[in-house]
C-alpha cells in the first residue's frame, strides 16, 4: 500500500490532477497500449515519440468522446514565421501533414458553398444561378470544460472541389487545366492570412470570409430546424423563435457576410418577409469591434462583390437604403451625416464599410476594454452611438486562469493554493485573498524563488535554441505581441539603444542588468513591420557581442513567437511592455497574462492598461507618457518629430547610430525607411513618449534594486488581476448579448444514466 502524500505533495499534484482529471490510470495505460498495437499498429520496439503522442492522443480522445456525445445530447434535449539574416520568412507550416488526432472529419455534413454567377429575379422570387460551387467539408475538435463532464464542439471548415470535376478535360489530356480547377477551389482553406497587398490575395482574403460564413450559417439552420440530436430532418419550419435559439458574435468585421447571407438564406430560401427577415437577422447578430485603426477595418471594393457574391450586393444595397432613409427621416438635411453612416463608401474605387454593415444589422455592438468601448461611442461610430446608444456596450477581455495560469506556471499555482486554496481556479476574484500576504515573509520569499526557477529554466531554453548565454539575475524586459507600428516596438528599440550607449560611455558604472526580450511575427505584406524585426535581430547582434557589455545587457528577438513559447516565457518575465500610443490598443490580452504570472507592468493608459491599473492602484505599475486627451491636443497641435530630435541628445544619438549604419555596417542605407518614418511620418508619435518612458525605465531600475519591495507590488499585481478572467468576460456576453444564463449544472459522466 503506498504511503499517502503529504500536504506539500498534493500540492505539487494541483496542475495535473486539475487538469486531467483521469481517473482510473491502469485503464489509461490499457487504452494507450491499445492504440499503439491496433490503431497506429507499432509497438515499443518500432514506435517513435511521434506513435506515442498519437497513442496518448487517441487515448485522451477516447476519455472526451463519451462526454461530448453526452453533451450535444445534453443541448438538443434542454433545446438550448522563421528568421534569416536577422529577416522574417514566411515558411509553410503543414501542420495537417501526419494528420490530427484531436479532429474528426464529418463527411456526412458536407455543405455546398456557392461564389459568382448572377442573379434572376424571377415571379417565384430572387434566385443565385450559374454559381461555381466549392463544398465545405466540417471537422470538429472536442473542447473539454473544466471538471464538469462538458465537452462542446470546435467545427472547422475545409475547402473541397465537387468530385464532378471536368473529368472531360482530364480524360481528353487537358490534366493541368483539370488539376488547376480543383487547385483554385482548395486554395480557400489552404493558407491562413493570404497576403492581401495585391488583387489576388484580396479576393481570396473574401473568398474565406465568405467560405466559413456560409458553410456555418447552414449548419446552424440545419441545428435550428431539426429537434433531435443527429436528427438530419428538418423539423422547424417556423423562424420567430431563431434569435432565442442563435446567438452569431462577429468576432471584428472578417464575419460581417453573416448579416447578408442569413438574410439571403431566410428571403430567398426560407421565404421568409424581407422586413420579418430583418427583425430576425438584428435579433440573431452582435458585433465586437476590435480595432480603432482605420486601416484595419474592412472596406471591400464593390466591384469585387459584384463578381463574386453578386446576390449579397444588391441585399446590402437594399440595407443601406432603409438605413439611409431612416437617417433622414431623422436628420433632415443632414447629406454629411448620409455619407458618413452609410454602408457604402463613394469615391474613385466605390466599396462596403464592412465595420458599418455589422453595426446596422447586430442588436448589440461592444468594445474588448472601457478605454477602447468609449472611443468606439465618441469616435469611430458616433454618428451610430447617436442613432442607437442603447446599443453599445463593453465588453473587457479576460484570459483563461486555467491555461495561463495552473497549465504554464504550475509552481506559481501551487504557493497560491497553499495560501487560499484551489477556488481561484474556477474564480479568479478569489485571488484578492492573496492580498493579506502582501507582507508575509514566507510568502514573499515563495513567489520570488518560483520566479527564479522559472527565469533559470528559461535561460537554458534560450542558451539551447538561440544560442545565447544570458544572466538569469538579469531583469526579464519582455515585449510579445504582434509587430506593428501602434504596438511601439521601436520605443522599445530606442531604450534598448539609449542603455547601450550609457554602459558604452561609462563601463565602469554600475548597471541593473537586463535582458531585453521581443517577439512576435508581422503580416507578410507589411514592409515596415519586417523592418523593425530587422532593425531589432541587428541591435542584438551588436550588443551582445561587445565585449564592454558583456551579461549587463543582451536583446534577444524571440522567433516564431507562438502560444507554446508564451507558455515558457510569460511566467519567467519581470517586465511586461505594454507601450502602444494610448487609444490604439483595444485591450490586450499579453498584458493581463503577464499580469496574473507575476510581472511588473510598463505601460501607456491604454486599452486593459487602464482597467489594471484601477484594479491594482496606478502606483503598482509603471505608467508613462501621453493619455488620449494628450494625443488628441498633440494631433490638432501638429507632431513634430524634428522637435524633439533637436532637444534630446539621447535620442539624436541613437537615431543618428540607426541612419548611419551602425547597426547594419554591411547596408548602411539598410534602415533609411524606419528613420523616414520616425522623422516625418510617424502617426504613433513615439518621439513624443521617449523622454517619459526612459524615465520610467530609472524607476524600474530602482525598484528591481529592491527584491523584496518588487515582490511586494508583484503580489499585489497578481491578488488584483481577478477580473481579467475570461470566465467573467463570457458570463457578461451570455447575460447581457446573448440573452442566457450561465449553468453550473454538471452534466453526469457517460458510464451513468442521464436524468
Amino acid at each position: 500500500m503506498a504511503a499517502p502524500l503529504s500536504d506539500g505533495e498534493r500540492r505539487k499534484q494541483i496542475s495535473v490532477r486539475g487538469i486531467a482529471g483521469l481517473g482510473d490510470v491502469a485503464e489509461v495505460r490499457k487504452s494507450f497500449n491499445r492504440h499503439l498495437h491496433f490503431t497506429l499498429v507499432k509497438d515499443r520496439n518500432v514506435a517513435t515519440p511521434r506513435d506515442y503522442y498519437f497513442a496518448l492522443a487517441h487515448t485522451v480522445r477516447d476519455h472526451l468522446v463519451g462526454r461530448w456525445i453526452r453533451t450535444q445530447q445534453h443541448y438538443y434535449e434542454r433545446d438550448p514565421k522563421k528568421i534569416v539574416d536577422g529577416w522574417q520568412v514566411e515558411e509553410a507550416d503543414d501542420w495537417l501533414r501526419y494528420g490530427n488526432p484531436w479532429e474528426k472529419a464529418r463527411p456526412e455534413y458536407m455543405l455546398p458553398v456557392h461564389f459568382y454567377g448572377r442573379v434572376d429575379h424571377t415571379p417565384e422570387g430572387v434566385k443565385w444561378i450559374d454559381t461555381q460551387v466549392v463544398l465545405a467539408m466540417p471537422y470538429d475538435t472536442p473542447v473539454p470544460g473544466y471538471k464538469n463532464n462538458t465537452v462542446n464542439t470546435m467545427r472547422l471548415w475545409s475547402a473541397k472541389a465537387p468530385n464532378d470535376f471536368n473529368l472531360q478535360e482530364f480524360n481528353v489530356g487537358d490534366y493541368i487545366e483539370a488539376v488547376l480547377d480543383r487547385n483554385l477551389a482548395e486554395n480557400i482553406s489552404r493558407v491562413l492570412y493570404p497576403n492581401d497587398n495585391f488583387f489576388e490575395g484580396k479576393e481570396l482574403r473574401l473568398k474565406q470570409e465568405y467560405f466559413v460564413v456560409a458553410a456555418t450559417l447552414q449548419d446552424i439552420i440545419r441545428r435550428f430546424k431539426s429537434s433531435k440530436f443527429g436528427c438530419r430532418d428538418p423539423v422547424r419550419t417556423c423562424f420567430e423563435t431563431f434569435p432565442d435559439k442563435v446567438a452569431i458574435q462577429l468576432n471584428d468585421t472578417h464575419p460581417a457576410l453573416s448579416i447578408p447571407e442569413l438574410m439571403r438564406i431566410l428571403v430567398d430560401v426560407e421565404k421568409v418577409d424581407w422586413d420579418k427577415a430583418w427583425e430576425i437577422t438584428k435579433r440573431t447578430c452582435a458585433y465586437t469591434n476590435h480595432t480603432v485603426l482605420p486601416e484595419a477595418l474592412e472596406r471591400w471594393p464593390v466591384s469585387m462583390f459584384e463578381k463574386l457574391l453578386p446576390r449579397h450586393l444588391e441585399i446590402i444595397y437594399a440595407l443601406n437604403q432603409m438605413h439611409l432613409d431612416r437617417v433622414a427621416a431623422l436628420y433632415p438635411g443632414d447629406i454629411d451625416r448620409l455619407r458618413r453612416m452609410s454602408v457604402i463608401e463613394e469615391g474613385d474605387c466605390k466599396r462596403i464599410n464592412m465595420a458599418h454593415l455589422c453595426v446596422i444589422g447586430s442588436h448589440a455592438v461592444n468594445g474588448v476594454a472601457r478605454i477602447h468601448s468609449d472611443i468606439v461611442k465618441n469616435s469611430v461610430f458616433k454618428d451610430f452611438y447617436e442613432l442607437e446608444p442603447e446599443k453599445f456596450q463593453n465588453k473587457t477581455n479576460g484570459i483563461t486562469p486555467r491555461r495561463w495560469l495552473l497549465l504554464c506556471n504550475p509552481g506559481l499555482a501551487d504557493v497560491i493554493a497553499e495560501k487560499i486554496g484551489e477556488g481561484f481556479i474556477t474564480d479568479l476574484s478569489q485571488l484578492k485573498k492573496l492580498l493579506e500576504f502582501i507582507n508575509n515573509e514566507t510568502f514573499i520569499r515563495d513567489v520570488a524563488k518560483v520566479k527564479q526557477e522559472n527565469k533559470l529554466k528559461f535561460a537554458a531554453y534560450l542558451e539551447e535554441q538561440y544560442k545565447v548565454k544570458i544572466n538569469p539575475s538579469s531583469m526579464f524586459d519582455v515585449q510579445v505581441k504582434r509587430i506593428h507600428e501602434y504596438k511601439r516596438q521601436l520605443l522599445n528599440c530606442l531604450h534598448a539603444i539609449t542603455l547601450y550607449n550609457r554602459i558604452r560611455s561609462d563601463p565602469s558604472k554600475s548597471f541593473v542588468p537586463r535582458t531585453i526580450m521581443i517577439g512576435g511575427k508581422a503580416a507578410p505584406g507589411y514592409h515596415m513591420a519586417k523592418m523593425i524585426i530587422k532593425l531589432i535581430t541587428s541591435i542584438g547582434e551588436v550588443i551582445n557581442n561587445d565585449p564592454y557589455v558583456g551579461d549587463r545587457l543582451k536583446v534577444i528577438f524571440l522567433e516564431n513567437y507562438r502560444v507554446s513559447l508564451a507558455e515558457k516565457v510569460i511566467p519567467a518575465a519581470d517586465l511586461s511592455q505594454q507601450i502602444s500610443t494610448a487609444g490604439t490598443e483595444a485591450s490586450g490580452t499579453g498584458n493581463m497574462k503577464f499580469m496574473v504570472n507575476g510581472a511588473l507592468t510598463i505601460g501607456t493608459m491604454d486599452g486593459a492598461n487602464v482597467e489594471m491599473a484601477e484594479e491594482a492602484g496606478e502606483e503598482n505599475l509603471f505608467i508613462f507618457g501621453m493619455r488620449v486627451e494628450d494625443v488628441e491636443a498633440l494631433d490638432r497641435q501638429g507632431y513634430n518629430a524634428q522637435e524633439y530630435y533637436e532637444r534630446l541628445p539621447e535620442l539624436r544619438q541613437a537615431i543618428d547610430q540607426i541612419s548611419s549604419g551602425f547597426f547594419s555596417p554591411r547596408d548602411p542605407g539598410c534602415f533609411r525607411d524606419v528613420v523616414n518614418m520616425l522623422m516625418y511620418h510617424d502617426r504613433f508619435k513615439v518621439f513624443a513618449d521617449y523622454e517619459a518612458y526612459i524615465k520610467c525605465q530609472g524607476r524600474v531600475d530602482q525598484l528591481f534594486m529592491d527584491p523584496r519591495e518588487w515582490t511586494k507590488k508583484v503580489i499585489r499585481n497578481i491578488a488584483c488581476s481577478g477580473k481579467f478572467s475570461s470566465d467573467r468576460t463570457i458570463t457578461e456576453y451570455a447575460q447581457e448579448i446573448w440573452g442566457v444564463e450561465p449553468s453550473a449544472t454538471k452534466i453526469p459522466p457517460p458510464n451513468l444514466p442521464r436524468d
